[in-house]
């Protein structure tokens, strides 16, 4: 069977910049922050800033009595897939044809956190009948896949900060090879919680500048300490392109190439040299059939840690040689945070609406150049850019690495 044409015709979100797509856009080439302190933490825990979501009521989509069945995690998730459903204005559908695949890396973790402490000073006979249906990382496909009737395929990915690249990927190739017509492909997190911070702020991983919360995220910066820990959701939809042209869809883009690889090294740690990474994106430019020289922006990983951001460096200069340093690059987790299992996903959007606009949001906080992390990452403002094709790079712990190629509509 000839593999067929994939394209993007809807795009939602819900994240610290934003509850739409247009206002997270808005406030990205506006270089604006959506860092800031969380209140309330206990005082040991060493990292007290988060990008958090705000002015957000999910009783504005869903009714009240199933929406307090479902973990935060999931009202991201199946909110910003309302958006997008309703943004590629899909009323009429094969709902065998139509599938789900969600990413998340932990799922219910606020459910988890406040069932554990229920059972642990009240014991088990007052443990919510809702806790494994809220918690369980799968739950978010399920639900979506109710609330639109969707019967084709439907799974959830956990890759760590890949999950939702991963997913994207996925449901890419399902439709590319005929297994669904439309997939709603979605990723979402909300661990910004107290054990959460908690966990990260032992391994260390987490920025410390809590006196200054909208600088923390300085991805490529010679002085970044860590990430900043965020939450949110995203859903791109991606359709099969005569099925899309046939109904008349508004179409953003067409995804041509996904590569996923293990490092197979660290727990945490990056493959030396980003090796693991680099492969990925030579297996992306092989399956979207160009050359290095094709790409002219990618939206990087860039989480402000010191080992992610020099890995990822390399691994673009080991992919592109000379091109690397006349490719653009930008980090939208200077702004947003890291979403963890969501990234992959509000990211692609990101780059799907740089495809469209023809321009990139800036890297805020690049104040020191760091001499390992040499090219351009756009750290000035937002800027034009003619883009053809372009590319976001998600990688996760435990060694897993995705990258999804977008380009223009002919």
């Amino acid at each position: 069977m000839k593999p067929k044409k994939v394209v993007v015709t809807g795009l939602g979100t819900i994240n610290p910049l934003g509850n739409s797509v247009e206002e997270t856009w808005k406030n990205l080439c506006l270089g604006k922050s959506g860092i800031s302190r969380v209140e309330g933490l206990d005082t040991e825990i060493a990292s007290k800033i988060a990008g958090q979501v705000k002015n957000f009521d999910v009783f504005e989509y869903l009714d009240r009595k199933e929406a307090r069945k479902m973990d935060q995690y999931c009202h991201y998730a199946l909110v910003s897939a309302i958006q997008a459903m309703k943004d590629a204005d899909l009323d009429s559908i094969q709902h065998m044809k139509l599938g789900v695949i969600t990413g998340t890396g932990i799922g219910g973790m606020q459910t988890f956190e406040h069932q554990t402490a229920v059972f642990l000073q009240k014991g088990p006979r007052k443990v919510s009948p809702f806790f494994i249906p809220k918690m369980i990382s799968n739950i978010a496909a399920g639900r979506i896949a109710i609330h639109f009737n969707a019967r084709g395929i439907n799974f959830n990915i956990t890759s760590a900060c890949a999950s939702s690249a991963n997913a994207i990927g996925e449901a890419y190739r399902a439709i590319k090879f005929g297994a669904a017509d439309v997939v709603i492909a979605c990723g979402s997190e909300a661990a910004v919680t107290p054990f959460t911070l908690a966990g990260f702020s032992a391994m260390r991983a987490l920025s410390v500048r809590n006196d200054s919360p909208e600088t923390a995220s300085r991805p490529f910066d010679l002085e970044r300490d860590g990430f900043v820990l965020s939450e949110g959701g995203g859903t791109i939809i991606l359709e099969e392109y005569d099925h899309a042209k046939k109904r008349g869809a508004k179409i953003y883009a067409e995804m041509v190439g996904y590569g996923a690889t293990s490092d197979a090294f660290h727990i945490t740690m990056p493959a030396p040299n980003g090796a693991g990474g680099a492969q990925a994106m030579r297996n992306a430019l092989q399956d979207a059939n160009i050359q290095p020289q094709d790409i002219q922006y990618i939206n990087a990983h860039g989480t402000s840690t010191p080992l992610n951001d020099k890995c990822e460096t390399a691994a673009v200069k080991t992919v592109f040689g000379e091109h690397a340093y006349k490719l653009k690059i930008n980090s939208s987790k200077s702004m947003m945070g890291h979403t963890l299992g969501g990234a992959g996903a509000i990211e692609a959007m990101i780059l799907i609406k740089s495809i469209q606009e023809q321009k990139i949001h800036p890297t805020i906080n690049l104040f020191t150049p760091d001499p390992e992390c040499d090219l351009d990452y756009n750290p000035k403002k937002t800027i034009d850019l003619q883009i053809e094709y372009g590319m976001s790079n998600s990688f996760g712990f435990g060694g897993h690495n995705a990258v999804l190629i977008f380009k223009g509509i002919d």
